[in-house]
């Protein structure tokens, strides 16, 4: 199995038609509309990397706005997780131009009704709002996939790289309590509380990891809500589980969740994971509690100490 991360861009003019790449070739149908994006370079943030890919597939100049969804696609034995980011053009080219360094390749500005009848990628299904069985993740208690685990020795003065994208929600109750998982000690972060959440499995979609992961750090049955933020971080130098150096890239898609009939929080995972243990937590405690950078991030964009008025 593969991981990998991307990020792709929907941009759309003032008549509601939608940017799109497709390659041309001679003496051939067209291939089907795919957004402008791709795979996200190591250690890159995923809106960085959204406004590159957007210049080097259509030759216009943009900016990126707020992520829209996460979504993933498994196939072949690759999973995909990408974020879809909002995105406005600046300038750039005239319509229809065939790319010099990408062969055949053309961006056009493309009606909705068409890009949905013609062949297209998953990722434009998830622009257009449209129903694909590609995008539908699983939403098993458990994860019935193993998770990648890095080598348990690396070679000698090599500092092997390591990429994740996790899925975490901000869980809030009735009574604008939040949920928070403590970090076990020998993890990163050990006795920090953070979000609850986690990885994403092999061919489970974010917003299914999310449920998944609260339920078995809690044992909450959450409503999965909107995606709030998607942040990223690097640690060049961090200790994989073995002990070996690891250049480490993750990248974290953060969402609103909502449990309609809480009870006490316990940890459901098997014994020796990364949770130590969770609890609900009133607003005006969390000034005094070490906080998980998740957490932190959680802090930028959505009010932790008014979250009755949320759920």
């Amino acid at each position: 199995m593969q991981f990998r991360i991307a990020a792709y861009g929907e941009v759309r003019d003032e008549n509601g038609r939608v940017l799109l790449t497709r390659r041309k070739r001679a003496g051939r149908e067209a291939g089907p509309w795919h957004l402008p994006g791709g795979v996200v370079d190591h250690g890159e943030p995923p809106k960085r990397a959204a406004g590159r890919l957007l210049a080097e597939h259509t030759g216009y100049e943009v900016v990126v706005g707020r992520p829209l969804e996460a979504v993933a696609v498994a196939r072949r034995g690759v999973h995909t997780n990408a974020i879809v980011y909002a995105a406005d053009v600046k300038g750039g080219p005239a319509e229809g131009v065939v790319l010099e360094h990408s062969a055949g390749e053309t961006a056009e500005w493309v009606e909705p009704s068409r890009a949905a009848a013609e062949p297209h990628s998953p990722f434009v299904s998830a622009a257009l709002g449209l129903a694909d069985d590609r995008l539908a993740g699983r939403v098993d208690k458990a994860p019935q996939e193993t998770r990648p685990v890095p080598p348990a020795k690396a070679k000698k003065g090599r500092r092997r790289r390591g990429q994740r994208f996790g899925a975490y929600g901000v869980v809030a109750d009735v009574d604008g309590r939040i949920l928070l998982a403590r970090i076990a000690e020998g993890y990163p972060g050990g006795g920090t509380w953070h979000l609850p959440g986690g990885g994403v499995d092999f061919g489970e979609s974010p917003k299914a990891a999310v449920a998944r992961e609260i339920y078995e750090e809690t044992g909450q049955e959450a409503l999965v809500g909107g995606l709030l933020n998607v942040t990223s971080f690097r640690h060049r130098r961090a200790i994989g589980p073995e002990g070996y150096p690891l250049d480490w890239h993750g990248v974290r898609a953060i969402y609103s969740a909502t449990v309609p009939d809480p009870s006490a929080a316990v940890v459901v995972e098997a014994a020796g994971g990364s949770t130590s243990e969770s609890r609900w937590w009133d607003a005006e405690a969390l000034d005094d509690l070490p906080l998980s950078a998740a957490v932190e991030d959680a802090l930028q964009v959505v009010d932790l100490k008014n979250l009755a008025a949320q759920a």
